[in-house]
């Protein structure tokens, strides 16, 4: 053996050495009692049924200029609420065959994912009057992909990207054409197709960011980024995207790029990326104090996260799972958690094997409340883990760095005793002759005045947060 042989072995001999893989880096488990805050929580709409199946709620956006609320359920109908809760109606159907985009929504992840309304879809006259965008997965592949794969994956669907225009932005129905197409992923797997759809509700006209839309795109499926597209700069799997809705600057002219996106000159990276590193990005959350935007990353079988997503960040994956140098999908290495100075690790994460939450734990909804309206969760986070309906909290002006530590629950005050939200959901089933729910599959969104609206898949019903 030569010696530069040698050198090298000795150094892999070491490496594994000093290794520490484990399947829990959090020992010491979330309190289930200790600093508990509890709130009330209200019925506030129900949406349809289909064919007996509950809605299967994603995401609930405010829209100020109409004055109402929408809430998109994944197999494809979008409704609207009206602001009392009384008033449920269908605005669009995005599975309508008319439009030609038929949505894949087979098991627990696919479907329409998300949807985001331009800041000026009330404004008359304006450039953004009018306009919507859903995110989400289509069975129709006919049509050239925007955005691929390299070669080990299976094309099973594609994600599809669309904008819709209604003539008469305030009308109880959608009354526009077929949507326009900005862009396509073909998928190599059948999950990890989502993320969200954001616009800087802070940025106001004239500002670089109003306008610009922020889009979570995930790795593309299976465990572990087998494609290792997630640190890709020439891939858009796993990645964060900001692009100008309304331009036309893309490299196939539905879109715009930024000018101040962080790698516009980077040869070899696409212009549309604001962050990278992402492995299943559900939720996105503005701080209205200071403009931070937190994301909820679901992880492979062992860290959930909720970090900050700076312009340029390397939010690790798939090198890293939450603060831990990622090994496989039984094992992390804990013995140098946040040792890269280049990442960015998270603001605080969960261990999935955390005797609070359900097997396959996932990182859900995500809301940064700075109202006063309910005292008790004034100026923190808010995150949940969505098949346990598990909702926690931390400090929003002293954040944590990284770890469980200062994760704490919220129960919710129902009939008098404290509860959680599955709990809350199992009942409702009992009423309404179901058989209970086993998860709850808990999102959450800011409403009007700042409402902290609960979405669920288990019993179609709106909630919100009261004293």
């Amino acid at each position: 053996m030569t010696h530069t042989a040698r050198v090298l072995l000795l150094a892999l001999i070491s490496t594994a050495a000093l290794a520490q893989n484990s399947t829990d880096p959090f020992p010491a488990s979330i309190p289930a009692n200790e600093g508990v805050i509890r709130v009330g929580i209200a019925e506030f709409a129900a949406l349809p049924d289909i064919d007996g199946v509950p809605a299967r709620m994603m995401q609930l956006v405010n829209e100020p200029g109409t004055r109402r609320l929408f809430v998109n359920d994944q197999r494809g109908p979008i409704y609207t609420v009206s602001y009392d809760g009384r008033n449920v109606q269908l605005y669009v159907n995005v599975n309508d065959a008319t439009y030609g985009h038929p949505v894949q929504s087979m098991g627990r992840e696919r479907g329409v994912q998300h949807i985001a309304f331009h800041p000026q879809f009330g404004q008359a006259g304006a450039p953004g009057a009018g306009k919507f965008y859903t995110w989400g997965d289509t069975s129709n592949q006919a049509p050239a992909p925007d955005f691929t794969f390299p070669g080990g994956g299976m094309s099973t669907h594609d994600n599809v990207l669309l904008e819709w225009t209604t003539k008469t932005p305030g009308a109880a129905a959608y009354d526009g054409g077929a949507p326009k197409e900005l862009f396509r992923f073909r998928d190599p797997f059948q999950n990890h197709n989502g993320g969200f759809l954001t616009f800087n509700p802070l940025a106001r006209e004239g500002a670089p960011d109003f306008g610009m839309l922020y889009i979570g795109i995930a790795d593309g499926g299976s465990g572990g980024d087998p494609l290792n597209m997630s640190q890709d700069m020439g891939r858009g799997f796993g990645k964060i995207f900001r692009i100008n809705p309304l331009g036309t600057n893309s490299r196939n002219t539905k879109y715009g790029i930024p000018a101040d996106n962080p790698f516009v000159s980077q040869p070899g990276a696409l212009p549309e990326i604001w962050a990278v590193g992402v492995r299943n990005p559900q939720r996105a959350a503005w701080d209205p104090r200071n403009g931070s935007l937190f994301i909820s990353d679901i992880g492979q079988n062992i860290v959930e996260e909720v970090s900050i997503a700076t312009r340029g960040a390397n939010l690790g994956w798939n090198q890293w799972e939450g603060s831990y140098r990622f090994v496989s999908r039984d094992a992390v290495d804990v013995a140098a958690p946040r040792g890269d100075p280049t990442m960015t690790y998270p603001v605080v994460e969960w261990g999935q094997l955390d005797p609070l939450l359900q097997q396959q734990s996932a990182a859900g909804g995500l809301v940064v409340y700075r109202a006063g309206a309910i005292p008790q969760i004034a100026n923190m986070i808010l995150f949940s883990d969505m098949p346990s309906g598990e909702m926690f909290y931390v400090s929003a002006d002293k954040l944590p760095s990284g770890g469980q530590a200062a994760v704490r629950r919220v129960l919710f005050t129902h009939g008098g005793a404290a509860t959680t939200f599955l709990q809350v959901i199992q009942e409702k089933n009992k009423a309404q002759g179901r058989m209970p729910a086993t998860r709850a599959d808990l999102r959450m969104s800011l409403g009007q005045d700042n409402q902290v609206y609960l979405l669920n898949k288990g019993d179609g019903t709106i909630r919100v947060l009261t004293k």
